[in-house]
């Protein structure tokens, strides 16, 4: 009997640490395989140091923003499009409302589509999967920075950035 308990006990554990494990394992998978649209994440200098600018390919970007419905606020990006050159730093601007009466948190994910073009979009200063609290009514703009990579196939020449907020329940 006591051997059973003990199993199953340590099987417990095992299993509760692979659940706390899983969340930094699939973040790490889609960044090198590109899956949801995430990006790698490197740092501004780094990326920059390894580009070339191709000055003769314009790439389009849209942007997208949508909040889930049990959020009260109004989410939309500055600007809907934007032309960029590969191995450019570019900046945009999202803006952010909290419609209700009270303070509200919440936080975005995103994917960028095609899912190949994922792997070539870096953001280097970005909002997502960071707490943002608003309090009752306020406004604020939330920088977006990023390099389209310069080994973008040549076959994509149109990506979208799509945000979505949801409630943080507290």
């Amino acid at each position: 009997m006591n051997k059973t308990v003990l199993k199953t006990a340590l099987a417990a554990v095992l299993m509760f640490g692979f659940a706390f494990a899983l969340i930094p394992l699939y973040n790490t998978f889609c960044e090198i395989t590109g899956l949801n649209g995430k990006t790698s994440g490197q740092v501004a200098e780094d990326i920059l140091i390894t580009q070339t600018v191709d000055e003769n390919r314009v790439i389009t970007i849209q942007f997208d923003a949508s909040v889930n419905s049990k959020l009260n606020w109004e989410f939309r990006p500055t600007e809907f499009e934007m032309q960029v050159i590969p191995g450019k730093l570019y900046k945009t601007e999202f803006y952010a409302k909290n419609l209700s009466n009270s303070e509200i948190t919440g936080r975005a994910t995103y994917s960028v589509t095609p899912r190949v073009a994922s792997l070539y979009f870096n953001k280097t200063e970005c909002f997502c999967f960071t707490e943002q609290t608003l309090k009752a009514h306020e406004e604020v703009i939330m920088p977006v920075t990023f390099i389209i990579d310069s080994k973008l196939t040549e076959d994509i020449n149109l990506m979208t950035l799509s945000y979505t907020f949801y409630k943080l329940e507290s």
